[in-house]
């Protein structure tokens, strides 16, 4: 399994920026695909972006397009969640995980490892 371990998070006001990073242990991090999911209490987790290391693609939620990014860094084996334009809804826990596979993805079961999560709270 990779290892992930995510920074960042925090309170913002809507309309807002933040980021968050995700830095991997793998070293043959370009064998995987990366993605953010988010999750309130009580509801099932959702998915935010998605990106293949490898350059095989890259999807954004439905909720999040146009407002979200997900940069890499291959030096540093970190992707990013880039937020702006952040709403209240935005709301959660985000967490980062990998899936073993060059093809972007959507699907959480199709992700094997995961990193611990970081509150996002946007204020009215």
């Amino acid at each position: 399994q990779v290892q992930l371990v995510e920074s960042g998070g925090g309170l913002v006001q809507a309309g807002g920026s933040l980021r968050l990073s995700c830095a991997a242990s793998e070293t043959t991090i370009s064998s995987y695909v990366m993605g953010w999911f988010r999750q309130v209490p009580g509801k099932e987790r959702e998915f935010v972006p998605s990106i293949s290391w490898s350059g095989g693609g890259i999807y954004y939620g439905i909720s999040v397009k146009g407002r979200f990014t997900i940069p890499i860094d291959h030096a540093k084996n970190t992707v990013s969640l880039q937020m702006n334009r952040l709403k209240p809804e935005d709301t959660a826990v985000y967490y980062c995980a990998a899936a073993l596979s060059v093809r972007a993805t959507v699907r959480e079961s199709d992700f094997g490892s995961w990193g611990q999560g970081t509150q996002v709270t946007v204020s009215s």
